[in-house]
């Protein structure tokens, strides 16, 4: 048994999304959420400030105890995770892709068109496919998308501006590859999942927010880790505490 908590962190309010399926599957948990709100978004920056700024962050929920991190961000999983195991070895770190890529291996086959769409560090990086291409031989294509991490950021989910968005990067992308599967390659991107299946229905998505969960409860279970009656509150923490942080946050785990 381990009562401390989990440590989240992401770019921004992205990771939130993990959270209430945290809650739901293993409700024993607590946390402590740290997004890095004034200093987002990260899809842009050069990989050396991205893992800069990740160590920095791990280091803040080492700080506060936490048995585990978690990195709830597509673009620091794929930059940055090297560097924070080496920078706090004998502390679980998990990241975000490797079990997205899993789930999308067993729910799809060599028939599918895979889309994974994210920011441009994240699909530069070419870190889904190959964790997909390592659990199986599938068609993989990537889009970056990087005007819809600051729209969502900004609360702007819903209307014609994040539909023009959305459409704008993945029409040519969804037709000229016959895709049939999306992977929502950042945890912001869950937010406009309901856009994102309006616009092209029959699209099947695959969210790795909720994937990262199973990852969560192996890693507890091989190292006897899990909480029993914790009675520690869970905790949030943002760089630059704004009003649509807030409004997000509030949204999302309500």
């Amino acid at each position: 048994m381990d009562n401390r908590p989990i440590g989240f962190f992401d770019s921004g309010l992205g990771g939130l999304t993990c959270i209430p399926y945290m809650i739901r599957e293993l409700p024993e948990e607590r946390m402590i959420y740290f997004g890095d709100t004034a200093r987002t978004p990260y899809g842009s920056k050069a990989v050396s400030t991205i893992r800069e700024f990740s160590v920095q962050i791990a280091g803040f929920l080492m700080e506060k105890g936490v048995k585990m991190i978690v990195i709830a961000c597509n673009t620091v999983s794929a930059t940055a995770i090297d560097d924070i195991k080496a920078k706090f070895p004998g502390t679980p770190v998990i990241g975000i892709i490797e079990p997205a890529a899993k789930k999308t291996a067993e729910v799809c086959d060599v028939e599918n068109r895979i889309g994974v769409i994210g920011t441009k560090a994240t699909v530069s990086s070419g870190a889904y496919e190959r964790f997909i291409k390592t659990e199986a031989g599938l068609n993989i294509f990537s889009a970056a998308c990087p005007a819809l991490v600051p729209l969502i950021e900004e609360g702007i989910t819903s209307g014609e501006i994040m539909d023009l968005t959305i459409k704008y990067y993945l029409d040519d992308f969804i037709v000229k590859n016959r895709i049939d599967t999306v992977v929502l390659g950042c945890t912001h991107y869950p937010l406009i999942r309901d856009n994102i299946e309006r616009i092209y229905p029959g699209i099947t998505i695959i969210d790795p927010s909720q994937e990262i969960i199973s990852k969560i409860s192996e890693k507890l279970s091989e190292r006897d880790m899990f909480a029993a009656d914790s009675k520690f509150d869970n905790e949030f923490y943002a760089s630059d505490l704004s009003d649509n942080f807030m409004n997000m946050m509030e949204c999302i785990l309500k």
